[in-house]
């Protein structure tokens, strides 16, 4: 595939549905390599939309208005970000040969669902998973939680983003609130949820699992150093790579990641999330994009995960080596404000080897992720320790 010149008529245009800070550093990696970028969102200004060539606001799931655009914008290449899209869209973009979908249409449309993934991973492909139920209904997850899952218990809505309307139970008290919280957080009302037995783990990873392709047009499959990463009610706070394992764990995970991936199939960057103990792992979650967690590798690899999806998808090599040990940490906005201001950004950046990233997310809520921090030293405890300090160094002001 050749790569034209933006605004021509000759130009290579990628389509992100999903204007996010992952959305952001896509664009940031395609505009490098001369690709035109349109960005849609569900509100005004996403902090992809402010670089990429121009932007649209449409409700994603909203079938007619997403084909409509797609019609008239007509892009080579569509990058679905986010999770609330209208999937029966992107299966008829693809069967009509309208744009190549990354990874496919399939993929998007599995991932996004947690009771379809989770059915893949464990029942079809046999990987090794927690215990787990589906309920539609709060007396449904009564009795999964009492009579199968036991306590603890982990509620989450089948589709959602970032870790949102996930709870842990600890008793029968606690399952009307959870039930309550994922209808509320999840993408349709009366939400179906999955509810997981816990897992004693030593440790979570993310596998960044490269599809992209060989000199021959045949894919290869590349995989990053092991992502460690620290999680609140299921967001990440924390992460840093690479994360030690002992080498049957890591041959195990390097497994499962590719017997998703080569599932899944097409091209760009997945982010495979796996639960390890000793040398037990245990899949968890596939998204079909970078990962939140992988934000890390800004500052550890030689080609970010968010260079790595540019050129994957676009057929270029890929290189993901590691370049030096780094950690990040989320600055939250602390406040719900229009008007957010950052102070003490250069005492939070007077040591060396340090970076930061602010979103310029357009609205703050007290516990959403307006930026991070970044730190590359000689040991990753070492870099967790300088991003820590930053983030409580920054200042949020309204």
């Amino acid at each position: 595939m050749y790569i034209g010149t933006p605004l021509s008529a000759v130009s290579t245009k990628v389509m992100l549905l999903g204007g996010g800070e992952l959305g952001k550093e896509v664009v940031i990696a395609l505009q490098r390599l001369g690709v035109e970028t349109i960005v849609v969102d569900r509100y005004v200004n996403p902090p992809a939309a402010q670089v990429a060539h121009r932007s649209y606001c449409i409700t994603m799931t909203d079938a007619q208005a997403l084909l409509t655009l797609i019609e008239k914008e007509k892009p080579h290449i569509i990058v679905p970000e986010i999770e609330a899209i209208a999937t029966s869209v992107l299966l008829e973009v693809e069967q009509r040969g309208l744009a190549q979908i990354i990874p496919n249409a399939r993929a998007v449309n599995l991932t996004m669902n947690r009771a379809l993934i989770r059915r893949l991973a464990s029942e079809e492909l046999g990987l090794n998973t927690s215990k787990y139920k589906f309920a539609k209904s709060l007396n449904q997850l009564e009795q999964a939680i009492e009579q199968d899952i036991g306590y603890p218990a982990f509620v989450k809505p089948i589709m959602s983003s970032s870790g949102k309307g996930q709870s842990k139970i600890s008793n029968f008290s606690e399952i009307g609130p959870a039930w309550k919280y994922a209808q509320d957080a999840g993408r349709v009302n009366q939400m179906e949820v999955i509810v997981e037995s816990a897992i004693h783990f030593d440790y979570e990873i993310t596998l960044l699992t490269v599809r992209s392709l060989a000199d021959d047009n045949s894919v290869i499959t590349s995989i990053c150093n092991p992502i460690g990463h620290k999680q609140i009610a299921g967001d990440y706070v924390e992460s840093f790579q690479p994360q030690i394992m002992g080498p049957v764990a890591h041959d195990k995970a390097i497994h499962i990641a590719k017997t998703v991936t080569n599932n899944l199939g097409g091209l760009g960057v997945f982010g495979v999330e796996l639960f390890i103990k000793g040398d037990e792992v245990w899949f968890s979650e596939v998204s079909p994009r970078p990962h939140d967690t992988g934000l890390v590798t800004l500052i550890t690899q030689y080609q970010n995960e968010f260079e790595l999806h540019a050129r994957a998808i676009l057929g270029l090599p890929v290189n993901v080596q590691l370049r030096e040990h780094g950690a990040s940490h989320v600055i939250y906005a602390g406040v719900n404000s229009t008007s957010i201001k950052y102070d003490n950004l250069k005492q939070a950046l007077n040591t060396v080897n340090t970076d930061i990233r602010l979103f310029g997310k357009p609205e703050g809520f007290v516990k959403r992720r307006m930026g991070i921090v970044l730190a590359a030293a000689t040991t990753v405890n070492q870099a967790l320790e300088i991003v820590r300090k930053m983030a409580k160094t920054i200042k949020i002001e309204t």
